[in-house]
């Protein structure tokens, strides 16, 4: 059920928002492992160079190493929030070159995974930018914790 209320709404982005460098993070680990893991078997089924998708799993896992580093911390400077933003834009934007670039000899499985990373890539980067004030600081949560077998 989707959340009604104005607070409600605001707690479940506040949720997404509190997760979503976790989630920037996790996405590039796991997109960087299958390249370099896969990267033959891609290369044949998306009709792309084996080194082509071994750097493109390198910089995923370099961006998921950045991404993580803020993730983990408490308090993060807006300037490293920001060079998050424009790391996301610049590689939409190759991704979206290198599509262009090999379409024609790319298959259409090569294609859509570089129209899809570009895609996605896009909308974290919108989405960081527009939270970009609430990732300052890591969402800590404030609920008071149940205490078993403890009284005050």
């Amino acid at each position: 059920m989707a959340p009604s209320t104005r607070s409600e709404r605001q707690r479940a982005a506040g949720w997404s928002v509190a997760n979503l460098l976790w989630i920037d993070s996790g996405a590039a680990a796991l997109a960087g492992s299958l390249c370099l893991l896969l990267s033959e078997r891609l290369s044949a089924l998306h009709a792309l160079p084996q080194e082509l998708l071994q750097l493109i799993g390198v910089v995923n896992l370099l961006y998921s190493a950045y991404s993580f580093c803020l993730a983990i911390q408490a308090s993060r400077p807006r300037p490293l929030i920001t060079l998050l933003v424009i790391a996301n834009s610049a590689w939409a934007l190759l991704c979206l070159g290198m599509a262009a670039s090999f379409t024609g000899t790319a298959s259409i499985f090569g294609i859509a995974h570089l129209l899809g990373e570009a895609i996605f890539v896009a909308g974290l980067a919108g989405l960081e930018w527009r939270w970009r004030a609430r990732l300052l600081r890591a969402h800590l949560d404030t609920a008071p914790s149940s205490r078993t077998g403890a009284q005050e």
